[in-house]
């Protein structure tokens, strides 16, 4: 478990995995990066508290170095990843075993359930767990049990994470799907199964969901770079979309300066069909909900989510500091 600024859910996970119904030995490895809250003091005390939880350092603090780091510590011939954050249910590691035995996949994950607090926090799980929010991926939307290109979190054979090498810690975000992406290229299997469900705690402002996705679409970004061939039309959306609706606004602008209003229609077009879109999307993700407060914050959420998302493909470059 990769840890930093988890303060306030730290304990809680934390206790979540201790509880699970395994039947075998397991132990927790918490890897702690530098934080601006008191994390380190709380898995500390962890660590007093119970003897299955060991701590390790972090000293960059990123992500893949901390999964690396935990790993590395750990002995185990099955590494479960779990996030400071999340909140796996009692049969967790049981139900993700019997999956890793009985199918011989190297990888086997589930669902990420984002479940929200507030109003906000709630119509951002909505969104994603919605197909117009964030596509088709299984473990966002859930579907049928089977191989998958990349699952939530991870069940891993430690001999597969062997023989790939292990996370990429130059790849500060994305590093699960690269890591999935070597997995299947070495011939491994990468399975999901819905049966794994994760509680998930979205960001809970405007500010924070859009640096959260912005971070997305720029290693997204370099995820392709690297491997062109996993581009595909579904990665493309959000970036073509914010680049039609900036090429339309300046067209407008330019129309309108120069006089021109079939000018100013025709720029106004990308924007119009994403609004309208966007309005479908949230009023049938509202009725899902059955929460007012939640639908209306949803187009705002939506335009949040892919236009981030657009802005950080479009700007790429994550990979060179």
């Amino acid at each position: 478990m990769p840890v930093v600024n988890e303060e306030k859910h730290l304990r809680s996970s934390v206790q979540r995995v201790l509880a699970q119904d395994y039947d075998g030995p397991f132990d927790v490895t918490l890897a702690v990066g530098p934080s601006k809250d008191a994390t380190e003091d709380v898995a500390r005390a962890l660590a007093e508290e119970f003897a299955q939880v060991c701590v390790v350092s972090n000293p960059s603090g990123a992500t893949p170095a901390g999964l690396n780091a935990a790993i590395n510590a750990s002995s185990g011939e099955i590494v479960v990843r779990v996030d400071g954050h999340a909140m796996i249910p009692a049969d967790y590691v049981t139900c993700a075993v019997e999956v890793l035995t009985r199918t011989g996949a190297d990888n086997v994950g589930g669902v990420m359930a984002a479940e929200g607090t507030g109003d906000f926090e709630r119509a951002v799980a909505a969104a994603m767990t919605s197909r117009f929010g964030v596509g088709d991926a299984s473990f966002h939307v859930g579907g049928e049990e089977g191989p998958a290109l990349t699952v939530y979190l991870g069940c891993f054979r430690r001999s597969a994470l062997e023989r790939v090498g292990g996370y990429d810690e130059s790849m500060e975000r994305a590093q699960d799907w690269e890591l999935n992406l070597r997995i299947r290229e070495s011939g491994g299997v990468v399975y999901f199964t819905p049966d794994l469900h994760v509680t998930y705690r979205p960001r809970h402002s405007f500010r924070a969901l859009s640096r959260q996705y912005h971070d997305y679409g720029r290693w997204r970004r370099e995820v392709a770079r690297r491997h062109p061939s996993t581009l595909s039309l579904r990665y493309l959306a959000a970036p073509v979309t914010v680049a039609a609706v900036g090429a339309g606004l300046v067209m407008g602008v330019t129309g309108a300066l120069s006089g021109r209003p079939n000018l100013v229609g025709l720029g106004l077009v990308p924007a119009a069909v994403y609004a309208g879109g966007n309005a479908i999307a949230s009023i049938v993700t509202g009725i899902r909900t059955g929460d007012t407060r939640v639908a209306m914050r949803l187009p705002a959420v939506f335009a949040t989510m892919h236009g981030a998302w657009g802005l950080g493909f479009l700007r790429g470059g994550a990979g060179h500091k």
